[in-house]
């Protein structure tokens, strides 16, 4: 497979070269307008809806930010600056991928989830289109063409750190439901129990379910019969406080852990049941940073904290690394935001990032836990050199 950076400088000497000799009227037609613009795509409806409303929110406060800064660039959001509905479904993701599409996009942003964001990814390959996945963290999502890249980290390296964690902290046996039916959820399970066992952690069963299940008796009563002193679950937040009562009430005392589809659970009503729970995830709104604290501070004053998860700071994210790819690589068209998004470092909201070869972000991966059902900070563990 050809590298991004070939990909770039050939799209770029294409663009070059069709000016040099179309004449003055072509070169017109060319010539740059400083608007870089975006179709966005994330789950605004169903059970994760949650996320949609924070990137839709991140999104507006971003552009906003941009098109008042000194830079020559601004951003315009196509769908009428609304972000178009996946449903976290991969027809859904394509009709809106398509529906964007038709208005000439130089770049989509999206989704938050491996499913859609596969689907989207194939036709963007073809389509030569730049898409910037915002939280797909399954391995296959960027190797689907040299113009997919994202902002977000892949599930080897996060079941890698989820099995790390569970090792430092002492446990010895684990037992993982993931939901068959879920990319994402399928992706990670794979990642920890292959670092799980290299580390030493005895997976002693892996149970399935599906995304929309709501009885996990069977799989919790035979999670604490394996004698397992961890519980993996990497599925999404909203069937998390389900799983995590269930597996309680059979008498389950262990660690339970999940990805970054946990960020943004409601744990009302389920507050004490959270106790020794911990996912990873993308960034946390305890972090000190200034860039973090200016973002936490901004986004709560205009939205409140109810959406203020991953997925917002993802998006927000976007936004400033589309500006800094189109300032790079010396224009808002897809060929110089490709050129400018190839190995890029990047530092912001959800930490300072390098795009590799891939377009994969080598960046930090935070673990939080809970304190009376409340999200906390707990640690930051760095990638390896």
């Amino acid at each position: 497979m050809k590298t991004k950076k070939m990909l770039s400088m050939a799209m770029a000497m294409s663009v070059a070269a069709t000016s040099a000799f179309a004449g003055v009227t072509a070169f017109a037609e060319e010539e740059e307008d400083y608007v870089i613009k975006v179709g966005v795509i994330c789950a605004m409806t169903g059970g994760s809806a949650i996320y949609g409303e924070g990137a839709q929110n991140a999104i507006n406060m971003a552009v906003e930010e941009i098109n008042a800064s000194d830079s020559e660039y601004t951003i315009e959001i196509l769908n009428g600056g609304n972000v178009a509905d996946d449903a976290k479904d991969a027809t859904e993701a394509v009709n809106a991928y398509n529906s964007l599409m038709a208005e000439s996009p130089e770049a989509v942003v999206g989704s938050f989830f491996s499913t859609p964001t596969l689907a989207m990814a194939e036709l963007a390959a073809d389509d030569g289109m730049l898409l910037l996945a915002t939280g797909a963290t399954n391995v296959d999502v960027t190797l689907k063409g040299d113009t997919i890249f994202r902002n977000c980290f892949i599930d080897p390296f996060q079941g890698e750190m989820a099995a790390q964690f569970a090792s430092e902290q002492g446990y010895t046996s684990a037992y993982v439901i993931y939901a068959k039916d879920d990319d994402y959820s399928n992706g990670l399970k794979d990642a920890f129990v292959e670092s799980a066992e290299e580390l030493g952690i005895e997976v002693l069963g892996v149970a399935e379910c599906t995304t929309t299940d709501t009885d996990f008796t069977a799989q919790a009563t035979n999670a604490v019969a394996s004698g397992a002193d961890f519980v993996f679950y990497p599925c999404f937040l909203d069937t998390v406080p389900l799983l995590v009562q269930q597996v309680r009430d059979a008498g389950f005392e262990g660690a339970i852990m999940g990805g970054d589809g946990w960020d943004g659970a409601d744990t009302t009503g389920y507050e004490d049941y959270f106790d020794n729970c911990y996912f990873t995830n993308h960034y946390s709104s305890e972090d000190t940073s200034e860039s973090v604290q200016n973002f936490v501070t901004k986004y709560t004053e205009a939205y409140g904290t109810d959406s203020l998860n991953a997925c917002a700071a993802l998006y927000y994210d976007a936004m400033y690394m589309l500006l800094q790819a189109a300032e790079d690589g010396g224009g808002s068209d897809t060929a110089s935001l490709v050129a400018g998004m190839t190995e890029m470092e990047f530092s912001g909201v959800a930490g300072d990032i390098y795009l590799d070869e891939n377009g994969d972000a080598i960046k930090p991966v935070v673990v939080n836990t809970y304190e009376e059902g409340q999200i906390k900070w707990l640690e930051t563990i760095q990638p390896s050199a």
